[in-house]
């Protein structure tokens, strides 16, 4: 099974990841864990060019769409697929979600070209089931403020391109509810835990023959 964790820059997710696939492999499934961009030597490269590196202040929307994408591209073939065709759980921080989000939704680029994008990019592989951390955009770019965590360069665009990110999540979310489960993270971190533990368990247990 292919999970993915997104949401809002401060939502807790990358957080979440660890402790999730801990909690799976002590109910004797197979788990790896990954994240986007990066995962792989090319990847991670590619993840300096377009996040870490703050002086890339001109950098285009295009760019960046073609940028996520080549590193997606390599994560899914070098990594993803085949530890899914191993039988293992992969347990993905962001995906493909995290274009339509901030891309599509966040820079007002066209969806249905992203979408095209996106199938290429990925060889048409998608999660069996996403977890939405959903959390007020000024609420989460707080947290990431006051704990200290890596500021890239999506963080410091203005306030209302973050907005636009989160209610683009819940407008994915509500187009395809087989897939998504929504979860609040504007509650404890414990309380995150448990509630994603509680959601990825029944879809597990429904999953089985």
């Amino acid at each position: 099974m292919f999970i993915t964790l997104e949401g809002p820059d401060g939502s807790g997710k990358t957080s979440q990841v660890a402790p999730l696939a801990a909690f799976l492999t002590a109910q004797g499934y197979e788990v790896v864990t990954t994240r986007e961009p990066g995962g792989t030597s090319i990847s991670n490269q590619v993840r300096d060019i377009v996040l870490t590196r703050m002086d890339n202040i001109e950098m285009h929307p295009r760019t960046e769409i073609l940028l996520f994408c080549a590193a997606r591209a390599q994560l899914v073939e070098e990594f993803i697929r085949p530890q899914l065709g191993a039988g293992k759980i992969v347990i993905c921080d962001r995906y493909a979600d995290s274009t339509l989000a901030y891309q599509g939704f966040g820079h007002g680029v066209d969806i249905g070209i992203l979408k095209n994008l996106l199938a290429f990019a990925t060889g048409g592989l998608w999660p069996d089931l996403t977890l939405l951390l959903d959390v007020e955009a000024e609420i989460g770019l707080r947290r990431r403020q006051k704990e200290g965590e890596e500021w890239n360069r999506l963080d410091a665009y203005a306030v209302q391109f973050h907005r636009d990110v989160q209610l683009g999540y819940r407008r994915l979310a509500e187009e395809d509810p087989a897939r998504w489960r929504m979860i609040d993270a504007s509650r404890p971190p414990l309380e995150v835990q448990n509630q994603m533990q509680t959601v990825v368990q029944k879809v597990l247990e429904n999953a089985k023959p």
